[in-house]
């Protein structure tokens, strides 16, 4: 093991005020995202499904079917645990479930390093951990990234514990349960899945002694923590199975098909269809024509993504890492050849599975730094590992003033990466501004409104339409958790009820006949949409449709909820 750098005579004193600081910063960190977390959620994928697909099982008393949302066919292991809280009214509280995976996690990382180096590295990567962008910003938010990272890594580190106890089937099997827990969390980890599965037989062959039957065993190893993984995510892929015929809808369509086919078009469907040439679908030809950038930005995107990093910025990769987790990992392999043969495994082992992931993805998806959030973990440990090995080579090279001077140039590289991490969460801090929501100042409807302006219409839809009320929403972004009325978002639809009609009565009659009695609608977004792909006459249809069919009830923030009149309520 490569020797701390503070001597040994020099250890408690330096070292104790050390592992005070940083652990006094650890508690602020979790201290700040607690009171970032308390108030109530405005997140996206909160409200259009983390908390609604709970709120509507709770409604029906168990889990059903939701067609209307595609992402209710996802694995659940986390949502369902928000329905505890929500079955009493608290919805603030799933926040809190979702940063105690954060919390779990740290602890994985905090018990390893100790393990494998000491308390100051280990309460380093700890600090690095909880404070990085992204994992504070889904720390107070209700999402379900925090139990895969938490699960892959246990995981992960479960295989190494394997390795360590000779091959003992028991840490197979946990790090078996908690891979498939983590195939339940969210479909990244099917990516976890295949390379953990992959890795088994490969470190049983390398790491056991080589007999006749080696071989055979590995593979039994491998189907062992495959078939063992697939039976605690199995409850996700019957249901699956059962509604729609793909054990893992919506993914691999061509594998397993559907259940459900689209029907076929009508001849007079067919007389005004508007047929697009098939275009390419890959994820890095969609980002190369939606962003413009050039096929070197493009190649260069899984080292950008430690450099650049916006939040709800798609081109920017929807949330932030840190440079320090690109740089500090080469370091942990300096000196390589004195470290002991089970952290050499190891540290290859890590990168390894970082840099898999991270490709995989890179050439499946488009890319988001939560979609590659299992390699954080990792990285994480490898980057305490780099700065130990770093101090180490200094205090070895130099001594007296140059090693003072190194030294605290190492020192305050890293507290600039961590200066990055603090100024994120002050900006969330400026951004969400909680203090006002805790300490009264701003009511919780108040609170909504200000980063939801399609709130107050919610809530009047809510509070003034009939309970039979049913809602087409256009541009509202699918966030249906604040309005307990039956909700259409499908602009899709509307657009070929357009396409279809002759008149504005004949497209208040179909809205009727699908019996829709309101719609909700973002105008500005409407309008430049509507400009892109109707003729000047369709549009003239449309705005007669609203004019004379319609009534408006409300509006606010630039939303708009319209009655249909009765006349054409009736005739469906």
């Amino acid at each position: 093991m490569t020797e701390s750098p503070l001597a040994p005579s020099s250890r408690t004193v330096a070292e104790t005020p050390i592992l005070i600081g940083l652990a006094g910063l650890i508690v602020c960190l979790i201290v700040a995202v607690c009171i970032l977390g308390w108030v109530p959620p405005v997140s996206r994928d909160a409200l259009t499904h983390h908390l609604v697909v709970p709120k509507i099982y709770l409604e029906n008393g168990g889990i059903v079917q939701i067609r209307w949302i595609g992402a209710s066919y996802f694995p659940q292991n986390i949502d369902l645990l928000y329905m505890l809280p929500l079955y009493f009214g608290n919805d603030i509280l799933p926040k809190y479930i979702h940063f105690s995976f954060a919390l779990l996690t740290a602890a994985l990382i905090f018990g390893y390093l100790k393990k494998r180096s000491d308390s100051l590295y280990a309460l380093f990567g700890t600090l690095l951990f909880l404070s990085l962008p992204v994992i504070v910003k889904l720390s107070f938010t209700v999402y379900v990234d925090l139990g895969l990272i938490f699960f892959s890594t246990a995981s992960f580190l479960l295989l190494f514990k394997w390795l360590e106890e000779r091959f003992r089937t028991r840490y197979l099997l946990l790090s078996a349960v908690c891979c498939g827990l983590a195939l339940g969390t969210k479909y990244n980890g099917l990516i976890v899945f295949s390379l953990l599965t992959l890795l088994v037989p490969v470190l049983y062959v390398r790491h056991s002694r080589p007999t006749r039957t080696t071989q055979l065993r590995a593979a039994g190893c491998g189907l062992l923590f495959c078939a063992v993984a697939l039976l605690v995510f199995s409850p996700w892929m019957i249901r699956n199975a059962i509604w729609t015929g793909n054990p893992v809808h919506p993914l691999f369509p061509g594998v397993f098909g559907t259940a459900k086919q689209a029907s076929k078009p009508t001849a007079a469907d067919r007389k005004v269809e508007r047929p697009s040439p098939r275009k390419p679908t890959s994820p890095l030809w969609i980002r190369k024509n939606a962003f413009h950038e050039k096929w070197w930005q493009t190649a260069l995107i899984p080292v950008r993504v430690f450099f650049q990093g916006r939040d709800d910025d798609p081109r920017t990769f929807d949330g932030r890492l840190n440079p320090m987790l690109f740089f500090l990992p080469m370091f942990a392999f300096m000196r390589f050849r004195s470290d002991p043969s089970r952290l050499k495994r190891e540290k290859q082992l890590l990168l390894a599975f970082a840099v898999l992931f991270l490709l995989i993805t890179f050439f499946r998806v488009d890319m988001r730094i939560r979609y590659i959030a299992p390699i954080i973990p990792p990285l994480v440990i490898l980057s305490a590992f780099g700065l130990q090995q770093v101090l180490a080579a200094v205090r070895q090279r130099y001594s007296g003033s140059k090693r003072t001077f190194f030294t605290g140039l190492v020192v305050a590289t890293v507290a600039a990466g961590l200066v990055w991490n603090a100024a994120y969460i002050f900006e969330q801090f400026t951004k969400y501004r909680p203090l006002d929501y805790i300490s009264g100042r701003v009511g919780r409807d108040a609170y909504i409104t200000r980063y939801r302006p399609e709130y107050p219409v919610l809530q009047y839809a809510n509070q003034y339409t009939d309970e039979r009320s049913k809602l087409l929403c256009l541009f509202q972004g699918y966030r249906r958790y604040y309005i307990d009325r039956v909700t259409v978002h499908n602009e899709i639809r509307f657009r070929d009820i357009v396409y279809h009609s002759a008149s504005a009565t004949e497209i208040a009659e179909k809205l009727a006949k699908k019996k829709f009695t309101h719609v909700l609608i973002h105008f500005d977004l409407f309008e430049r949409w509507s400009q892109a792909i109707f003729t000047s006459e369709e549009i003239h249809r449309i705005n007669a449709f609203f004019d004379q069919h319609t009534r408006k009830l409300i509006s606010s923030g630039g939303y708009v909820l319209l009655e249909l009149t009765p006349t054409h309520q009736a005739t469906g």
